[in-house]
């Protein structure tokens, strides 16, 4: 039996900085193909428009996918790799097709929560957290040179989130032909919250302040636009996305 949600919201925001929204977020309480729910978020790069035509290409290519009825019969976490690699075919082939698209990518975080675990494939530096009993922990590694350097100790945590190469990504969805994909399967219980987010929140709101806004006593709906609105109080420099899954 599924572990039921019961709630989710999500909200994307252009920031105070940016006149291109270039994240794109998806989420679904309904089966989509094989997946029992759905929850994506995408942040785009790329030039004037091309980084929100990579997020966005990159969701319809995963959900495209997702519903073909040849994909009914394997794991779940099998079909959102195999979902992810597919998108990554069509917006590659986007970039390779038309100038203006020229080296487009996205980040890639999806999620889908079944049988008492989430299953998560990633590429990038949009992030998943888990918040259990008023604890924070991130679930996904992101793919970025600084966090790189800290995995190698070359770098502690604390100055990976000041370093001016914060924003260097080193996986993308479509800057490549192919793409190394993530895959992770979390056990989850009732009362958990899971939150998505791209690095406009994660680069904007230290984790001490992500966790105290979730520790507040306000609906998770509520929760989505305080997250939006410290990031843009701390400056807005980026896209922000957020999705709250509560269970």
């Amino acid at each position: 039996m599924s572990r039921e949600i019961i709630n989710a919201f999500g909200k994307t925001d252009v920031g105070l900085m940016r006149t291109i929204n270039q994240d794109s977020i998806y989420k679904s309480i309904e089966p989509i193909g094989k997946l029992p729910n759905l929850f994506i978020v995408a942040d785009g790069m790329g030039g004037h428009k091309a980084g929100n035509v990579a997020s966005a290409s990159a969701i319809e290519g995963f959900i495209e996918f997702v519903k073909k009825p040849e994909n009914e019969s394997e794991e779940v976490l099998d079909v959102m790799i195999s979902a992810v690699s597919y998108a990554n075919g069509l917006v590659h082939k986007l970039s390779q097709e038309h100038e203006e698209y020229s080296n487009m990518g996205s980040t890639f975080i999806a999620c889908c929560i079944d049988n008492n675990s989430a299953y998560i494939a990633h590429v990038g530096d949009s992030r998943l957290y888990l918040y259990r009993d008023g604890e924070l922990n991130q679930i996904t590694n992101d793919h970025s040179l600084v966090a790189e350097m800290v995995r190698a100790g070359r770098m502690t945590e604390e100055e990976a989130e000041t370093d001016f190469r914060r924003n260097v990504i080193t996986r993308a969805v479509g800057t490549d032909c192919s793409v190394n994909i993530d895959g992770i399967i979390t056990p989850i219980k009732e009362g958990d919250s899971i939150l998505m987010c791209s690095d406009g929140l994660s680069n904007m709101v230290a984790k001490s302040g992500i966790k105290q806004i979730l520790d507040m006593n306000i609906s998770d709906e509520e929760k989505v636009d305080a997250l939006i609105a410290e990031a843009n109080d701390n400056g807005g420099a980026d896209n922000i996305s957020v999705i709250i899954i509560g269970l």
